[in-house]
Order: structure tokens, then sequence, then C-alpha cells
């Protein structure tokens, strides 16, 4: 047990302070700087604070507010990290890959392999990530913008984060565009409008880029698959033996979303896999 939370606040401590902080830091101050600016130019933004108009400029900045935190919780979330054998789930051991593919797919007795890096057992689903040297439940992706993974506890929160950072940035895109004042020349407009349109520009690519994240994310948890089996479907043990269209864990799109976004704990998906229920411990 004790070595369990000594490398659990390893993992914490570098999750925290390793290379991910720089990234956090800019994240962070790239974020408040645009705020700042949106509040320094003539948007609509200052123009109700300085008529006494608060509603909105403080919305915008708890939105803001909402949107780093979130940020943060993912960043730092343990996205289902697997620091020792499970020793709830009955399977064989020590099975390789090449073993584990020659398994007929109908096959009650799937084997749990080791991960050839961390040598822990791996529960379907799971995948050994070469930036976090650890394997992680239900493996979404590696994401280098949060310096983390999203797996199984955190990839709802990174959803969640998304859905309000899309807000805020489509919220601040229109603020800067309330900004931008008339000039008779257009190097003049350059001169006084330069800073507002390189906000808006930036915010513009970042708003298409975070939309395109979103609705990719939920397009795939409508179908109960990860970007990594999506992407990878043809050398995943469990799926290269599916047909092309074939999912063994879609349960339907209405049951995909609730298992998602409104079911907490973690999922066998052995059991998923075989129809034998999906029973949580």
């Amino acid at each position: 047990a004790m070595s369990f939370w000594n490398k659990y606040n390893r993992t914490m401590f570098k999750n925290v302070f390793g290379s991910g902080f720089l990234v956090r830091t800019a994240h962070v101050i790239l974020t408040w700087v645009i705020t700042l600016i949106l509040f320094l130019h003539d948007t609509e933004l200052r123009k109700q604070e300085e008529t006494g108009q608060l509603v909105q400029p403080v919305l915008f900045v708890l939105l803001v507010l909402v949107s780093v935190l979130l940020y943060f919780a993912v960043s730092l979330m343990d996205p289902g990290f697997i620091l020792s054998d499970d020793s709830d789930l009955q399977f064989t051991l020590g099975v390789t890959e090449e073993q584990q593919d020659m398994i007929p797919p109908t096959t009650k007795s799937l084997r749990q392999r080791r991960c050839g890096h961390c040598l822990l057992q791996q529960p379907m689903r799971s995948k050994h990530c070469q930036t976090c040297q650890h394997c992680v439940r239900r493996y979404d992706h590696h994401c280098p913008w949060i310096e983390n993974c999203v797996g199984e506890r955190n990839h709802r929160w990174f959803v969640l984060y998304l859905a309000v950072q899309l807000l805020v940035l489509l919220w601040g895109l229109h603020i800067a565009w309330t900004g931008f004042s008339y000039a008779p020349a257009w190097q003049l407009w350059l001169r006084t409008n330069g800073m507002l349109l390189a906000v808006a520009v930036l915010v513009a690519l970042l708003s298409l880029i975070v939309l395109l994240l979103l609705g990719s994310h939920l397009y795939l948890v409508s179908l109960n698959t990860t970007t990594w089996e999506f992407m990878s479907r043809h050398r995943i043990s469990y799926l290269k033996h599916c047909g092309t269209d074939e999912n063994p864990f879609d349960r339907g799109t209405f049951h995909n979303l609730w298992g998602f976004f409104c079911v907490w704990g973690t999922v066998v998906w052995e059991q998923v896999y075989f129809r034998e229920g999906s029973d949580q411990v």
C-alpha cells in the first residue's frame, strides 16, 4: 500500500511540476492577457463597465475563470493510471499480445496481457502512454494542450472543458468585433485596431480548433469508442476481429451518452464486450 501511494504521489508531482508546468502557465497567461485586452479596448464590455452595467462583464470574467479551473482540473486529474495489478478481475496473467490475438472473438475467457513497459496487467481498452509512462484505463489520447492523458476518469471533464472553452472563445470573438473603430485610412485603422485584430484572429482560430475537437469527441462518445480505438482499430487485438462497422461496446446513442456523462465508476469492459452486463466495480 505504501509503495502504491508513493508511486501515486510521484505521478501527481510530475503532473504539477513536470514539463506541463510551462504549458499550463502559458495557457493561463494567454487567457488573461486576451481578457485584459478585450477590457482595455473600446469594446462593449468596457462601455458596459464604464456605465455601471456590470452583469455581462462579471459573467464573462466568471466564465473565463470557470474555463481556467476546468483546464487545471483536467490537466492535473488522474486520467485513470493503472499503478498496480487489478486483483478484482480474475484473468490469466502474463500473455503476450501475439498469443492474445490467437484467441477467437467469441471466447469467454479473454486474457489480460501484461504491458511491455510497466509490466502491469492491462484491462480491456487501456493503453500505455509513452509520455506519461503509465497505462491508462479507457485510453483516448495524450493531449499536449493539457500535458496529460485523456482517459476514463477525466474524459467527461475534458469534453465539458471544451464546451465551456468554446463558449468563452465565441463570446470573446463577439466582444472583439464590437471594439473595432472606424478610421478613414487603412494604415490608420490598422494602427488603431492592430492589437484587437490580432486577438480576434487568434480567438477565431482557437474557436475553430475547439469546435472541431468538441464535435469529434461528442461523435466518438455517441458511438462509445475512443480516439485511439477509432484511429488504430486495425491494430487493436479485441477490435480487429470485428467487422468494419461493428463496435462491441456500442449500446445505442442514448445509453452511450448517458453512460459517459452520468454513470460514475470503473466499468468492466470485458463484460460489456461479451454482453454479460456492464456492472461496475
